[in-house]
């Protein structure tokens, strides 16, 4: 919650602005790392869920690695304290561009995801005469029990490597070892999964598949098992900082690593995501034939996670009002975007809403600011940092 002293500060400044707290933030950050150290795994900090450059310097500061998607990640991560040597690249597209810095900056690995790219890497890599290590993606064929936007580990999805290439993957290996070296398989069935029984069946696969390549000779240092572990959207104070400790414990019970192979995850939303709110003013308020509007001056520009996923994200008034605080009305929470699916939220029961009162759009840290948009020209984004 934010304090009455923090709301008072707020109060003064311009809106819609993106409120972060660090000290959740770094709270959250060691929770999990000191889960992870209890079984000796390793956490990349997925960039993509939030990029703000203080947030960047906090997460590496407090010694995650990195997990990234372009060459501008890599680049930004190191800028800000990431050592390349902990930084990870996924991604389906990477360009000749994008591997050519990844490689000359030394990052840990590659996770390759079709045997076309380690083509191009393996090209890439003898030309400029240096050795790129590689994490083969394999799709385990695991349902996320969540949004079909947001689930990647399915035959048909885009991602991973198809189990008709993965003999020519390792034959390509096998065969330019002054320029590749397979250090690692990775993982990753979606994100926002809260059906933690998703994972044990990620662990079980895992094994299968570490047994598969054992069978021929071939034991990965690293297994990475991606992400994906879900946040509690409806109840951001309840549960503000996920359950680490039983999250690794189910990964140390299932997972069968052997002898000197690392765990690997790469964790964004469960990090990031309760540690920032979307501020908003009230514009209006819109009395309707069937429903009332309440417009903000924020809308999907700032925050397109509702408009994109049907997304819920926990709406709150931030002030006392005149009226008692038992007077609620329901409302359809709207931006001023010219946009109909500009919409955080329909039949929204809350305190009776004035002009000009703030309210918070909470869980925002994530998949929020990085997604914001300049359409319709909106002014650019405002920050607040507790610290």
């Amino acid at each position: 919650m934010i304090s009455t002293a923090i709301l008072e500060q707020l109060k003064k400044e311009e809106t819609p602005l993106y409120y972060y707290d660090l000290p959740l933030l770094r709270a959250t950050i060691s929770a999990a790392k000191a889960a992870a150290d209890q079984w000796g795994f390793h956490i990349h900090y997925a960039v993509k869920a939030n990029n703000n450059p203080r947030i960047l310097q906090e997460i590496s500061t407090l010694g995650l690695g990195a997990d990234c998607v372009s060459g501008l990640e890599i680049e930004t991560a190191i800028a800000h304290g990431f050592q390349a040597k902990s930084i990870v690249f996924a991604g389906v597209g990477k360009t000749e561009k994008e591997i050519r810095v990844a490689l000359s900056q030394g990052i840990l690995a590659f996770n390759v995801e079709s045997l076309e790219e380690l083509q191009v890497i393996d090209a890439i890599a003898r030309e400029m005469e240096t050795h790129a290590s590689v994490a083969l993606r394999i799709n385990p064929n695991i349902d996320a029990n969540t949004h079909h936007y947001i689930t990647t580990g399915l035959d048909e999805n885009k991602f991973g490597i198809m189990m008709h290439e993965l003999e020519d993957c390792l034959t390509l290996i096998h065969s330019n070892e002054s320029a590749l070296a397979l250090v690692g398989l990775h993982f990753h069935v979606g994100s926002q999964i809260t059906d933690w029984t998703v994972f044990k069946r990620l662990c079980l696969k895992v094994n299968e598949w570490n047994t598969w390549f054992i069978e021929r000779g071939i034991v990965v240092p690293i297994l990475n098992v991606g992400g994906g572990v879900g946040i509690n959207y409806k109840n951001p104070d309840g549960e503000a900082i996920v359950d680490f400790a039983n999250f690794f414990a189910l990964f140390h019970r299932f997972l069968e690593p052997k002898p000197g192979q690392q765990v690997h995850f790469e964790l964004g939303r469960s990090l990031v995501a309760n540690c920032g709110s979307l501020i908003s003013r009230v514009l209006y308020i819109k009395k309707g034939v069937n429903k009332n509007f309440a417009i903000l001056d924020a809308g999907m520009t700032e925050l397109l996670r509702p408009a994109l996923y049907q997304a819920y994200h926990q709406i709150q008034r931030l002030e006392q009002g005149e009226l008692p605080v038992e007077a609620t009305e329901k409302y359809e929470v709207v931006g001023p975007i010219c946009e109909s699916s500009d919409c955080f939220g329909k039949n929204v029961e809350l305190p009776v809403l004035v002009r000009g009162e703030l309210v918070a759009i909470r869980s925002a840290g994530a998949y929020g600011e990085v997604m914001s948009s300049r359409y319709n020209l909106r002014q650019p984004l405002q920050f607040y940092f507790e610290e």
